[in-house]
């Protein structure tokens, strides 16, 4: 049922897309061929044409949510992408910018004057404008800084003093306190003078006078409750917290094994500072999702598709200047062996299979790994261990895999030696795709570094080095 949603609304965003882009396209086909005619009211046509469709796009985005926006924005080139901008309505601009891709952001704030970027800043909440912070001028923040009241200016002040990656970056100021000491029946005429509840309000945060943090009150536990009974009497005492400088990470485990919609977020004092919901989580961990897989691609950062070309080489070009020296090295590790290639060609189509099987095996070794980092689930004490079963697993993957391309190998050249050299050769490569599977988390991990930045392009760089060194060095051996 889950798939089925996911697979209508991605069908809706490319249908908005497509009605987007078909709209621009109009609009820009109609602009040329007025502008090709010679006619004394060319110009009043030309601006009767233009507000026209421009009318009718502004209409389209108007009825879209922010994210359906940014998801538009995201797909269209930088000229189409900032036309459909400027026609966004200026208060939602703040929303949409905290929608959109980081490589877009930029894109976009770029096409900004300082007015436009102020009034886009001051529609957002403190929490909000935080995260947006770092992407705008330093004259901007300190523009939207001095038009806020003083609670919001220090909630700002709070939110941009935490680490990227921990809690206090991600919480949010926007929740609803009660007392222990009042009853049911006021909280709830206290609910219905809101005129909304903040979004994932799952529970109400329990405080004394001195703010600090006694309990919840879940909503449910509030609709069957006799109105008569204080808060004291049925909220729950003992209630989760996390504190602002606690990892990211082990917040979104929380969530996750405790099913959990919003936890309160408290001090040293345990004085209540905010909260943080499963939204922001759920942004957490897709955002840490697509940088792991960029960085085990070797890219330095998310990229706009459509970003200029002197952009996208700097973001890509030094994990492929390391490739480049590793397939020059797997060239020459060849190139020793090329007497050894001439003299049995079947060397040439097998060696490449060895090779592949390794990279292979190493990139789940080191997935497996770098997960399991991210998770929390991998202690300095189980090393040792995991280094073990590993070795292990490439053992047994090579005497099965490795058995059975012998088989092959042997079948194919009619040669019982060649098929021996073939085992043992897959067996090796597997061996050294599981000690660097491990070896590049682990040092990494050690000095402080992402485990999964360029891993795969360094396990296909030991694998093809080693694979052939191996495979070419036995059969040079063995078979010669």
């Amino acid at each position: 049922m889950a798939e089925l949603a996911n697979r209508l609304e991605i069908e809706d965003l490319k249908e908005n897309l497509h009605e987007v882009q078909v709209l621009l396209h109009r609009h820009q086909l109609v602009e040329s061929l007025v502008a090709r005619q010679d006619s004394p009211r060319q110009e009043l046509v030309e601006q009767l044409v233009q507000k026209q469709h421009l009318a009718e796009l502004r209409a389209k985005l108007d009825h879209l949510h922010a994210a359906d926006v940014a998801f538009i924005l995201e797909s269209l080139p930088l000229d189409d992408r900032l036309v459909v901008w400027d026609l966004v309505k200026a208060d939602r601009d703040g929303e949409i910018l905290l929608e959109v891709s980081d490589a877009v952001r930029e894109s976009l704030i770029a096409s900004m004057d300082t007015e436009e970027l102020v009034a886009a800043a001051e529609t957002l909440e403190a929490d909000e404008l935080a995260d947006l912070a770092p992407d705008l001028p330093e004259d901007v923040i300190q523009d939207v800084i001095r038009s806020l009241p003083l609670e919001e200016r220090e909630q700002l002040r709070a939110a941009m003093s935490y680490a990227e990656g921990s809690v206090g970056a991600l919480m949010e100021f926007d929740m609803v306190t009660v007392r222990e000491d009042v009853t049911l029946e006021a909280v709830t005429r206290y609910l219905r003078r809101l005129d909304e509840l903040p979004d994932h309000t799952d529970q109400l945060f329990v405080i004394d006078r001195a703010h600090k943090l006694k309990g919840t009150l879940p909503l449910a536990r509030l609709i069957v409750s006799d109105l008569e009974f204080e808060v004291g009497a049925v909220m729950v005492p003992q209630t989760f917290s996390l504190g602002p400088e606690d990892r990211a990470e082990d917040a979104a485990q929380a969530f996750e094994r405790y099913d959990l919609v919003s936890a309160p977020v408290v001090d040293a004092d345990d004085k209540l500072i905010g909260r943080l919901t499963v939204s922001a989580v759920v942004d957490y961990i897709r955002e840490s999702s697509a940088e792991q897989a960029l960085a085990e691609a070797g890219l330095a950062e998310e990229e706009d598709i459509f970003a200029p070309v002197w952009d996208s080489f700097r973001n890509r070009w030094s994990w492929l200047a390391v490739n480049l020296v590793t397939a020059f090295i797997a060239s020459r590790v060849i190139g020793l062996f090329e007497g050894s290639i001439e003299k049995l060609v079947a060397l040439a189509a097998l060696m490449p299979i060895v090779a592949g099987i390794g990279g292979n095996s190493g990139n789940q070794t080191t997935t497996m790994i770098v997960r399991a980092i991210a998770l929390g689930q991998l202690q300095t004490q189980y090393w040792r261990k995991l280094f073990i079963k590993e070795l292990s697993v490439a053992i047994l993957n090579g005497l099965v895999w490795g058995g059975l391309l012998g088989i092959l190998a042997w079948m194919l050249y009619d040669s019982v030696p060649l098929g021996a050299v073939m085992t043992l050769a897959m067996m090796l490569n597997l061996v050294l795709a599981a000690l660097v599977g491990v070896a590049i988390p682990y040092v990494r991990a050690k000095f402080g570094r992402d485990p999964a930045v360029g891993s795969s392009v360094l396990i296909t760089a030991c694998t093809d080095s080693g694979g052939f060194f191996i495979f070419l060095g036995l059969a040079t051996l063995f078979l010669l």
